[in-house]
């Protein structure tokens, strides 16, 4: 058989993929890293059961996603970096309950927080997972059902979760330098027009596009395929984009099984609460090791976090089949984005489309 012959070359494609599949990266991570951020976003689900309110608690425990922004820098520097995300998850979030209010604007409420926040996110060189918690929230609160009244309640609440989550990471961090030494605060890298603006534009655009293909399918939890969009997109090169895409699909299908098993259990409010933090132990043990293996406990977590305060009320059958839906269609936008983002064509017509609306003196 040669080189050219098309069987070899699909037996030669289906091994490279199946090695980026199954590689498993080493990591340095802290086992109470997991453990603390566990606690980040598990303590406010534990006072929402306490007090009878675990949809309070499901607020709070979306701020405590903040803590898995911690960087391995010196104490000063990664305490200032966290207030900031935590004031960020806090106002997208409330940008996302306000847009609620005017549906024809939601999907250009989202739009523009996908842009400005990937703008921030790259200009400061924030490292994984980069913009896309803050536009997880916001995509939440958009389609969360609050009145008006209400809103500065769950935004406090969600404030008060991040707020813990910095208080968490402070005394994580004290045990963590004390073992480990940190990484020196690096400078901040040029802001370049294509990896700053460019890139931000683009992304934004497409959380958009993948917005506006669940609503126009009518799909009933249309805020996670923008973020399963994002998810995918964020990659550093194209092949990153595929393999990120390949690993949250498959990951995907596993972790609804998990997430149908476990719908299927008599949860109430303090199992709903432990189980919760049992997967983002496992979620952080195990992320920066495999993405794919991760995304099978990253599922229930998700479908949780955003339902648990409903479970009951609808078929757990019904609810897996949309997550999946959802999922498959803004991993194949985000797909269809990382292909635009590393064409260089692509970037070449549409920056100089860019650049003119931008005045000279700010474009580098």
């Amino acid at each position: 058989m040669t080189p050219n012959n098309p069987g070899s070359r699909l037996k030669n494609v289906l091994r490279t993929e199946w090695q980026h599949l199954t590689t498993v990266n080493r990591s340095d991570r802290l086992w109470q890293m997991p453990f603390a951020a566990a606690l980040a976003t598990g303590l406010p689900l534990l006072v929402g059961a306490w007090f009878d309110h675990l949809d309070y608690g499901l607020i709070s425990s979306l701020g405590g996603l903040v803590f898995l922004y911690t960087p391995n820098t010196p104490l000063y520097h990664r305490m200032v970096s966290l207030m900031a995300c935590a004031f960020a998850m806090t106002a997208c979030y409330a940008l996302g309950v306000l847009s609620h209010f005017v549906p024809a604007l939601m999907m250009l409420a989202l739009v523009f927080i996908a842009i400005l926040v990937t703008m921030l996110c790259r200009f400061y060189a924030l490292g994984p997972p980069g913009s896309l918690f803050f536009i997880m929230a916001a995509a939440i609160g958009a389609y969360s059902p609050t009145p008006l009244l209400q809103v500065p309640l769950v935004v406090g609440l969600i404030f008060m979760g991040a707020l813990l989550a910095c208080l968490i990471a402070f005394f994580y961090s004290l045990y963590a330098l004390h073992v480990q030494a940190p990484d020196p605060a690096a400078p901040l890298p040029l802001p370049t027009f294509d990896f700053v603006l460019f890139d931000s534009v683009v992304i934004g655009v497409f959380v958009g596009i993948s917005l506006a293909l669940a609503q126009v399918l009518q799909l009933e939890r249309p805020y996670w395929v923008p973020v399963s969009c994002l998810a995918v997109i964020q990659g550093a090169s194209l092949r990153a984009v595929w393999n990120k895409q390949l690993h949250r699909v498959v990951g995907t299908s596993i972790g609804l099984l998990v997430s149908w098993g476990l719908l299927l259990l008599p949860l109430d409010k303090w199992s709903i609460s432990l189980a919760m933090m049992v997967l983002a132990f496992v979620i952080e043990t195990a992320v920066v090791r495999h993405y794919g293996f991760a995304a099978i406990f990253i599922t229930p977590l998700t479908i949780l976090l955003a339902e648990a305060a409903t479970l009951g009320s609808g078929s757990p059958a019904a609810l897996i089949e949309a997550r999946f839906f959802d999922t498959v269609l803004g991993c194949l936008v985000g797909l269809a984005g990382g292909v635009c983002l590393h064409d260089l064509r692509f970037r070449a017509v549409m920056g100089q489309q860019i650049r003119r609306l931008i005045p000279a003196r700010l474009v580098r």
